[in-house]
């Protein structure tokens, strides 16, 4: 394992996991819910950040390796899961749309994993959808953290309907990715 700075930045994304998590399990003499709120949603827009950041210096510095690369989506599913959990936990998602979006980052990071095993990785590369998928979600997730009413924006409705979105997306792109995969999984499975 390269330790670099951009790897370094990936497993700082994994370590803040479970003080994001504890944010909402401190005692409320420490803080109160909209301090919890604002505090897990600066870790969280701050790891998303630091997700984009690590893999610009990676590129930029020329610290790219195959470690990283398979760390970086790890942690990103693993920060998404853990939010998924945190809202379905104060009722703010709905455990069907949480199941939704784990279910399916499983399931295509498997069908990466075997399509990768068999040399045929390309075939189901990154697509326009799931990158609409992955939008909607990383602006619907700080949203439903958040939660307090702002002035001029209510972030749980808006929130909402952003994580609806990205559900949509998430089966839209997961079947993609199976369309895609399909020929090799027929001709695998005789």
């Amino acid at each position: 394992m390269p330790l670099n700075i951009p790897n370094l930045l990936t497993w700082a994304r994994i370590l803040v996991i479970p003080l994001f998590v504890g944010v909402f399990y401190s005692p409320l003499h420490w803080m109160s819910p909209p301090e919890q709120n604002f505090w897990a949603t600066v870790m969280f827009v701050g790891a998303a950040i630091t997700d984009w950041f690590d893999g610009w210096l990676a590129r930029k510095l020329g610290q790219t390796s195959a470690f990283g690369a398979f760390l970086d989506p790890v942690a990103d599913k693993l920060m998404v899961a853990a939010a998924l959990v945190v809202l379905v936990q104060l009722n703010r998602v709905d455990a069907v749309i949480a199941f939704i979006i784990i279910g399916r980052e499983i399931a295509i990071s498997a069908l990466r994993e075997w399509m990768a095993k068999i040399g045929a990785a390309r075939s189901i590369a990154v697509s326009f959808v799931g990158k609409l998928k992955t939008t909607a979600q990383m602006m619907a997730i700080p949203m439903l953290l958040y939660h307090d009413r702002l002035p001029f924006l209510e972030p749980q409705v808006v929130g909402t309907w952003l994580i609806y979105c990205a559900a949509l997306l998430t089966l839209w792109s997961m079947a993609y990715y199976l369309r895609k995969a399909w020929p090799e999984i027929v001709a695998r499975s005789r």
